[in-house]
């Protein structure tokens, strides 16, 4: 079984993200962030995503979040799709895996609603065992009962199981899951460079990693 991380990995939805974000913050007159500012904000999940775009000294300020996050998801969730796009070759990947007989899952910390409107419309023909997102009733990752929940749904044991993620938040997800993990090197966090730790430079080469 392979289980992928979303934003990052198999998505790059990184602008549209930011504009959903950037739009919360201008009706405030707070002020904005570039691409480059989110990259380092993003993967712990929108409410982590949105308190930490706010100005240092609002962000114990729970009115004002709450307000930010529900005008960030309502303009989310009629832009989600407006840049975003699958890095190259990852469709074709996901097909190569499910035709081989690999189970595959997503776990993301991005909110559910959000992760399975994405992974359906630009994966559709791909039977995911499992699309795990950020719910009421389940922690974030590095939390490992999202590996735990992708195994069961996948009917996979730990020892036939990989992670695949752009940072060491998906890295640490996996060793606690007790699963094997590689690190792509595409996404928002630069992994290259980690001690022990496998890293794909593209699509082909995670390809042979997965498939050897």
């Amino acid at each position: 079984m392979v289980i992928f991380d979303l934003d990052g990995t198999l998505l790059d939805t990184l602008d549209d993200l930011g504009a959903a974000v950037n739009h919360a913050l201008s009706l405030r007159g707070l002020p904005l962030h570039d691409r480059a500012a989110y990259e380092k904000k993003v993967g712990h999940g929108i409410r982590d995503l949105v308190t930490k775009s706010l100005p240092e000294d609002r962000r114990g300020d729970e009115a004002l979040i709450e307000a930010c996050l529900a005008d960030f998801k309502a303009y989310y969730t009629t832009h989600i799709d407006v840049h975003t796009q699958p890095y190259p070759g990852m469709p074709a990947l996901l097909t190569r895996l499910q035709e081989k007989g690999v189970a595959l899952a997503v776990a993301s910390n991005k909110f559910q609603e959000g992760t399975e409107l994405l992974v359906r419309e630009f994966f559709p023909d791909i039977r995911f065992a499992a699309i795990l997102g950020n719910r009421p009733d389940a922690p974030l990752k590095p939390d490992p009962r999202i590996v735990e929940e992708a195994l069961r749904a996948g009917g996979a044991s730990r020892e036939a199981a990989i992670l695949v993620g752009d940072s060491g938040t998906d890295m640490q997800t996996a060793a606690n899951g007790g699963i094997d993990r590689v690190a792509v090197n595409w996404g928002y966090r630069p992994m290259k460079g980690t001690p022990g730790l496998r890293v794909a430079e593209t699509v082909e080469e995670l390809q042979q990693i997965l498939l050897q």
